[in-house]
């Protein structure tokens, strides 16, 4: 077990926020501790981003074989095993843990297992977990505890018939059929995964569409595509009246005055995260919070000085990226590295197939906020790279102010969409305009073509629409 005296910095969590906090501490020269109550790597890397992704993966390669035909290429009596499947992607989370572990050594940061306790501030007791009874002091804290699935009332997880994110990416049995409860992108991906290899999936929604965050032509590509691969969407519809027994799971699902009874081997709730404060605080110790969730200034300080807070526990956007970016932010301002930043603008990834990817404001938020804007849209039927791929679904479209052309959002939905939305991130971080963008050669032929495309049709000046 590390020992030390006082440090600079205790980190409590070691996710994406966590563990970036506590490394870019280490860099800085800081004598530092991290406190996590599992492995390194959080709900991120064991149970969400890095563990879904290896599932998705799998999947996109099974839906390929199965349309090779098209490409000229017959592949008989292609099978699976949907244990190895599930078991590789719980060793690719292992392999990167141990590569956390690694970084922790790397930069000297001393790092404990078990659940963090403020007792007060600037002391850390570890509650529970392998290092329970260790007490360590501190200059600073940061609270980078995350999120955790929300579950519904009075509605037991068991992990077979009732799941979350979490043991659906750990089921070795493979259900025949499940309601997904949430068709944001947890739920939108793990309909794509199962879908894939067979089971039959009925994705609900109480909005609209599904993906109801991102730009709605987007979406509605997305859950065209769905419904062609076999998923039953059923959007505007409410879950009531969930029923589980030994062998299944029945509930109603209700739209307007219309209720329809459906019965499934599995439900996988998929409606959200809560804030993970479970045996965070003492009693002595009082954050100011917002549902929850613990309210932080400028400095990303929370109103007990000395005591800070980043990523999902501080609230929405409940992402990776932008929990990364707060912690070493959070770490440069309260060691004298800078004024730290605010996040503005950050993309939005689904890694379904068609993939969905969005960085800055929508149309909708566009005319309800009342500024003028240019569209600039731009499909991938029209890219011969995507045709030559056999992925022509999709588009980029291109949102900017209509006087001075700067982008004000970008919305991409197409088979490499989650890699592509970077380069407008980009732009919109540099100031860029579209003509700008438009003037920029881009090789020939890439996906990436139509990035300049679309910002070639705000002017009306793209070459093949």
């Amino acid at each position: 077990m590390p020992t030390s005296s006082k440090y600079d910095l205790i980190v409590i969590g070691g996710g994406p926020a966590g563990y970036a906090a506590a490394i870019r501490a280490g860099q800085l020269g800081k004598k530092v501790a991290c406190v996590e109550q599992e492995r390194p790597g959080g709900t991120c890397l064991n149970w969400g981003c890095i563990p879904s992704k290896a599932l998705l993966k799998s999947a996109e390669l099974y839906n390929k074989i199965q349309h090779s035909e098209e490409l000229g290429i017959s592949v008989a009596g292609v099978d699976f095993d949907f244990s190895k499947i599930v078991g590789r992607s719980r060793q690719v989370s292992k392999t990167m843990a141990g590569g956390i572990g690694f970084l922790f050594k790397k930069n000297k940061v001393d790092h404990f297992t078990g659940v963090g306790t403020i007792t007060v501030p600037g002391m850390i007791e570890i509650t529970a977990g392998k290092d329970k009874g260790t007490i360590l002091t501190c200059e600073k804290t940061l609270i980078a505890t995350g999120c955790k699935p929300r579950q519904l009332p009075e509605l037991e997880v068991d992990g077979e018939r009732v799941m979350t994110s979490r043991q659906a990416l750990e089921m070795t049995t493979q259900p025949k059929s499940i309601v997904i409860v949430g068709a944001g992108a947890i739920g939108a991906e793990f309909a794509y995964f199962l879908n894939s290899f067979g089971t039959k999936v009925t994705l609900v929604e109480m909005l609209d569409h599904i993906l109801p965050v991102e730009d709605e032509e987007t979406a509605a590509v997305a859950q065209n595509e769905f419904k062609k691969q076999g998923i039953d969407c059923r959007v505007s519809t409410a879950v009531q009246n969930i029923q589980v027994s030994k062998s299944a799971v029945s509930m109603d699902l209700v739209k307007g005055d219309r209720s329809e009874s459906i019965t499934a081997d599995s439900i996988l709730l998929a409606i959200g995260v809560v804030a993970n404060t479970e045996g965070l605080l003492s009693p002595r110790v009082k954050l100011a919070q917002d549902r929850g969730y613990i309210k932080v200034d400028e400095n990303y300080e929370s109103s007990v000085a000395g005591i800070y807070a980043a990523g999902d526990i501080i609230g929405p956007p409940w992402l990776a990226h932008v929990a990364t970016f707060e912690a070493i932010q959070a770490v440069q301002g309260m060691f004298g590295h800078g004024k730290p930043q605010q996040v503005t603008d950050f993309p939005g990834c689904t890694y379904c197939q068609p993939q969905v990817a969005s960085i800055g404001k929508t149309e909708k938020k566009l005319k309800e906020e009342g500024i003028a804007y240019k569209v600039g849209k731009f499909p991938f039927q029209a890219s011969g790279k995507a045709v030559a791929s056999n992925q022509p679904e999709g588009f980029v479209k291109l949102l900017v102010g209509e006087q001075y052309g700067e982008i004000l959002g970008a919305h991409i939905v197409g088979s490499d969409a989650t890699e592509m939305i970077a380069e407008y991130g980009l732009g919109m971080k540099l100031e860029a305009t579209a003509e700008e963008i438009h003037n920029t050669i881009h090789a020939h032929p890439t996906l990436s073509e139509a990035m300049m495309e679309a910002a070639a049709a705000v002017f009306g000046e793209a070459i093949h629409i």
